[in-house]
């Protein structure tokens, strides 16, 4: 089989598609296919055993969203099927005018997400379904439906996307719902070889991630100080990154929060191993890959129960969901975790054999499957 990836982040883009998709463009090759890569970035990729074509993201906006149709569509007819893990109009017009079949991953609402960008809304996604708006929203609308209407199959990593799917009119039948793997774990560093490694001492969150408006690290940032001695490690990088690092400096959390960077797949499985907990305060998310790696690492979770979070952080199980937003609940939220007698380790007893059905081979042999069903039908 040919696969052609499309992806809108690569590494060292920081990212659960920037993840996903070298992974599985592994898995692929190691099963005997063909993979070719088409991306965008700032600089050439890294050499890879395979193909990988990108477009420079600096091109103005329509020039390079022309480029990355056309590239699609020179790589998908060499290809047998076409699998988007982002750039989904792209990606599903350049393989319909290659005459292939595309699978897409959905990992968001694009209508609501450019709608945010663009100022038409500032609500949260639930309430966006809700939201009549103007012409533009229709028309951001519209084309989301339109780009869905040429998919072959919609792989959603949570059911709480899966339904909004098909609130948008996306027939069941295309649907499958397939989570997010768990990393393969090589061997992890003990938790006080952890703590060393970052200079971690007392109460300590991390926070691994894109650094967007969506992550709602002011939240964040306004629960903690409203608790006394616990750090926050903040690993990534994103467009909000110099905003949220001002936030922070406004709210004279300099030194409680210290901001690493982007690292490596190793480390940021070292960082939650070092952390009492991850931290996730998200206005909304589908199913994020960094709370999977913290479960995996034997790290809970302490997170806004938005999206597909409550699919896979149970609440006083693996981990402490609160309301999207609430600030005093997720500063108690903390405080419980740091200040209850055996709390925090009863959670980690529980966070990695909550992931345990999540094994990478078996959801990428998953994901193979569809893609051969959709490259024969």
């Amino acid at each position: 089989m040919r696969v052609l990836v499309v992806s809108g982040i690569w590494p060292p883009d920081v990212g659960g598609p920037a993840s996903h998709a070298p992974e599985l463009c592994s898995f692929l090759l190691e099963k005997g296919h063909e993979v070719d890569v088409v991306t965008t970035a700032g600089a050439a990729p890294a050499a890879r055993p395979y193909p990988v074509r990108w477009v420079d993201r600096a091109s103005p906006r329509g020039v390079r969203h022309v480029r990355c149709i056309a590239l699609v569509r020179r790589r998908a007819a060499h290809a047998d099927v076409v699998y988007a893990t982002s750039m989904l109009g792209r990606a599903s017009l350049g393989a319909a005018l290659a005459q292939r079949p595309v699978v897409v991953k959905l990992v968001a609402d694009e209508a609501y997400e450019r709608a945010r960008r663009f100022g038409l809304f500032a609500g949260d996604l639930d309430e966006f379904q809700r939201f009549g708006g103007g012409v533009r929203v229709r028309a951001l609308r519209e084309a989301r439906d339109l780009s869905l209407r040429r998919v072959d199959r919609l792989v959603c990593p949570s059911s709480y996307l899966a339904s909004l799917a098909v609130s948008w009119g996306v027939p069941v039948e295309r649907i499958v719902v397939l989570p997010n793997p768990a990393p393969a774990l090589s061997e992890l560093p003990s938790r006080e070889e952890a703590r060393e490694r970052f200079q971690v001492s007392g109460p300590t969150l991390a926070f691994v991630g894109r650094i967007t408006r969506q992550k709602a690290l002011e939240v964040a940032f306004a629960a903690l100080t409203r608790v006394e001695h616990v750090a926050l490690l903040v690993a990534g990088d994103g467009p909000d990154l110099a905003e949220v690092r001002t936030r922070a400096s406004e709210l004279g959390l300099d030194g409680q929060v210290r901001f690493l960077g982007p690292l490596s797949r190793e480390d940021v499985l070292a960082l939650f191993r070092a952390a009492d907990a991850s931290l996730l305060s998200s206005s909304w998310e589908n199913f994020p890959h960094t709370v999977v790696e913290s479960l995996a690492a034997g790290t809970p979770v302490v997170s806004t129960a938005v999206g597909g979070v409550p699919e896979i952080v149970r609440d006083d199980d693996n981990g402490l969901l609160v309301p999207a937003g609430d600030v005093e609940a997720l500063a108690e939220a903390i405080r419980r975790l740091v200040s209850e007698p055996g709390l925090r380790d009863r959670l980690a007893a529980r966070a990695a054999p909550s992931v345990e059905a999540l094994a990478p081979g078996e959801i990428y042999e998953r994901l193979e499957r569809i893609l051969q069903e959709a490259a024969t039908s």
